[in-house]
């Protein structure tokens, strides 16, 4: 399977010598999902506005579909769909006006937009709201109308920054569907940016763990998930007794089958083989020390570990934080209107 999109050394520096993107490296198969997970300031949607030819690189290049996105600008621009995390679409026109207009920007010809729009409408199951004014749609329904509009031209990639960003779980699973089936049905490459784990975890073929500019790792789902080698523990200590973590730690790994150990605020996060026999040894530790827990838990590695290893922070933090800001932003834009 060759690469679609061809990342070398790509850098940007903001004026201030800001580095948003250092020297990062990738490539993305054709007709595969390739997830971005990383905190917000990582570097995500800088790359992306990269790839889109929306901010020249400082450094280094990148090929999307084989043209250099400095020299090729236009080019680039033809290869790919793009939906932001905030909704394009207009409230004020109908479902179908809003794809008409897109074909306008790709200079479509009407019946060939038309013909496009019909089977669109019907992809995203909207045939039968394609009258209705876009602010009786529900979220979800917005949300599948911005893709279909970046699908309009019918690019060889979709980028989607956070799409299912602010939807209810029933709702991201319908997009999830959508998504997949792009690939499966019409051959298409999705590069995703997302903070959802269980997202990522689904969806993505290749996920590339971002943070402070930098890639930390890349691979597949379960690659990351077994590069950590073990169960995990985790136990959070109580707020009182923090100044006892460092001796804690350092009991902790006398035993045999650690293999790491990572701190956070109150918790420490235990990556060990044969967890279960384990489990009981490091309560020992715990109770001859006299150090009270607010919760012990044992589990098979997931993506939020991996992440916590690669990064030294848990993603889900940030998540919420993004998710809150993000329906401010959607409230505050409807009021203005």
């Amino acid at each position: 399977m060759k690469n679609i999109i061809e990342v070398k050394s790509l850098s940007k520096i903001f004026p201030g010598k800001i580095t948003a993107v250092n020297k990062i490296s990738f490539s993305v198969k054709q007709g595969e999902i390739f997830g971005f997970l990383g905190p917000n300031g990582a570097g995500k949607s800088t790359t992306i506005m990269m790839l889109t030819t929306l901010h020249l690189p400082s450094s280094g290049t990148a090929f999307v579909s084989g043209y250099e996105i400095k020299k090729s600008p236009r080019s680039v621009r033809m290869q790919f769909g793009y939906v932001s995390q905030d909704l394009a679409v207009d409230d004020r026109l109908t479902g179908y006006e809003n794809l008409f207009l897109q074909a306008k920007y790709y200079h479509i010809p009407n019946q060939t937009a038309r013909e496009r729009i019909k089977i669109l409408l019907n992809l995203v199951e909207l045939e039968k709201r394609a009258k209705d004014l876009v602010e009786t749609y529900s979220g979800g329904m917005r949300k599948r109308l911005d893709i279909a509009c970046g699908l309009i031209h019918r690019p060889k990639i979709l980028f989607l920054d956070e799409p299912t960003l602010g939807l209810d779980i029933h709702t991201r699973r319908q997009i999830w569907q959508y998504i997949t089936d792009l690939r499966e049905k019409q051959g298409i490459t999705i590069f995703l940016t997302t903070h959802y784990m269980d997202e990522a975890d689904s969806l993505c073929d290749r996920i590339a763990i971002i943070d402070h500019g930098v890639i930390k790792v890349l691979g597949t789902p379960q690659e990351l998930k077994s590069r950590l080698g073990g169960d995990i523990i985790t136990l959070d200590i109580a707020l009182t007794h923090v100044a006892k973590i460092p001796r804690l730690i350092k009991l902790l790994k006398t035993l045999t089958n650690i293999k790491q150990i990572k701190t956070a605020k109150t918790k420490i996060t235990i990556v060990t083989l044969h967890a279960e026999s384990m489990m009981a040894d490091i309560l020992k530790i715990i109770q001859k020390n006299s150090i009270p827990l607010e919760m012990v838990m044992l589990k098979t590695p997931s993506l939020d570990d991996v992440f916590l290893n690669f990064t030294g922070r848990s993603l889900r933090d940030e998540a919420g934080n993004r998710e809150q800001a993000h329906k401010a932003r959607r409230m505050l834009r409807r009021i203005r209107s």
